[in-house]
C-alpha cells in the first residue's frame, strides 16, 4: 500500500496502491487504466487476439483466471470459461464454487471438466499412482484437456492467467538448469498447430499483486489460497527469490523475463521447430505425442486403474509409497 497521503501520479487524487517498479502510485481509476493498457500492450505486441477470435478461457477461481477474463470483456472481446475439476479435496470444491460465481454474475458461459467423472482419477490419486509429484500430474491433466476443450469447442484461441511472476519464475528454474527445449517454447504466444490450439497469455505483463488489486478494485471474489498439494513446489522457490531481487531493485522481474522475449528467444526459435517437427500423434486420442502413447494417455490409465487416494494423505508426504 501507498505511503499515507501519497497521490496519484496522473490526476493527484488519493492513492490506492504504490507500483515502485513504475516508481508511481496510482488512484483506482488510473491503475485500472494502468492494467489495461499494460493487457492491450501485451495483446497487440505479440499479436495475440482479434475481436473475431472464439476465446476460451481458462479458469481456476483464482485471482489471474478471473482477472484476465474479466479484462478482455472490457475491452470488447467475447470469452467463455473452462473449468476443470481437478478433485483436490475442499480446495477444488470451492475453487469450482468462484469460477461458477464470476460466469453466473455475468451472464457468461462456463465449461466444466471433472476429472473424477470423465477420466476415473484425480490429482490426488494421479501422484500416487504414477509416482509423480502432484503439480506434475495436474500439469500435465490440465494442459491436454485444455487444448482438447478448446479444438472440441471450436475455440481459435485457449487463454491462461499466467502473469509475470508466474512466467519469470519458470524462467529462472529453466535457465538454473539450461532446460533449452522449454527455455524454447516458453512464450506469451504458441502458434495453433495440428492437434493443439493457440495459446496466449495476456497477463504477461501485470505481477500477480496487480492482477489481485484488479480484482479488489473490481469487486471479483476469488479463491486467496495457494492449492494445499503445492507445498514445497520449486517455482515457489523461484518466486521467492525473485521477490527478494525485485524489493532491491524493482523492475528486475520484467527486465528478466521481458528481455528474455526479445533478445534470446528468438535464438532458440530454430530448436522449437525441431522439436515440433519431431512429434508423432497419440495412437490413442490423437494428440500430438513424443511416442505412440502421449503422457495423458499414459496417465490416464495407470491412474484410472488406482484406488481413490484422499488428498489428505498425499499432504502428508505419502505420495511415493503405493
Amino acid at each position: 500500500m501507498p505511503d499515507v497521503g501519497s497521490k496519484c501520479r496522473v490526476c493527484k487524487q488519493p492513492a490506492i496502491i504504490d507500483l515502485p517498479r513504475h516508481n508511481a502510485n496510482f488512484c483506482a481509476e488510473h491503475f485500472l487504466e494502468l492494467c489495461r493498457r499494460q493487457v492491450v500492450k501485451a495483446i497487440d505486441q505479440f499479436d495475440m487476439l482479434t475481436k473475431d477470435d472464439r476465446i476460451l478461457v481458462a479458469v481456476s477461481g483464482g485471482k489471474d483466471s478471473l482477472a484476465v477474463w474479466d479484462m478482455l470483456l472490457e475491452l470488447g472481446y467475447h470469452a467463455d470459461g473452462l473449468y476443470i475439476g481437478l478433485g483436490i479435496g475442499d480446495y477444488s470444491d470451492i475453487s469450482g464454487d468462484y469460477a461458477r460465481a464470476f460466469a453466473a454474475a455475468r451472464g457468461l458461459k462456463l465449461i466444466e471438466i471433472k476429472l473424477r467423472d470423465e477420466y476415473g482419477y484425480d490429482i490426488p490419486t494421479a501422484a500416487r499412482a504414477t509416482r509423480r509429484v502432484p503439480c506434475s500430474a495436474c500439469g500435465l491433466s490440465k494442459r491436454h484437456l485444455f487444448d482438447k476443450a478448446a479444438l472440441d469447442g471450436g475455440y481459435t484461441v485457449l487463454v491462461t492467467g499466467h502473469n509475470l511472476d508466474d512466467e519469470a519464475a519458470v524462467l529462472l528454474g529453466n535457465t538454473l538448469r539450461w532446460e533449452i527445449g522449454y527455455l524454447a517454447r516458453q512464450l506469451p504466444v504458441l502458434p495453433a498447430r495440428d492437434g493443439l490450439p493457440k495459446k496466449v497469455k495476456p497477463l504477461v505483463r501485470l505481477t500477480e499483486r496487480e492482477t489481485a488489486a484488479w480484482c479488489v478494485v473490481r469487486g471479483i471474489d476469488y479463491l486467496v489460497d495457494e492449492c494445499p498439494m503445492a507445498a514445497g513446489n520449486r517455482h515457489l522457490g523461484h518466486k521467492e527469490t525473485l521477490n527478494a531481487i525485485e524489493a532491491q531493485s524493482p523492475g528486475s522481474k520484467a527486465a528478466f523475463y521481458l528481455n528474455f522475449l526479445e533478445r534470446m528467444a528468438p535464438l532458440l526459435a530454430a530448436h522449437a521447430e525441431q522439436e515440433r517437427d519431431a512429434l508423432q500423434t497419440c495412437n490413442q486420442c490423437g494428440a500430438p505425442s513424443g511416442g505412440e502413447l502421449c503422457a495423458f494417455c499414459r496417465l490416464v490409465v495407470t491412474s484410472s486403474q488406482h484406488e481413490p487416494v484422499p488428498v489428505e494423505l498425499i499432504m502428508r508426504g505419502g505420495r511415493n509409497r503405493r
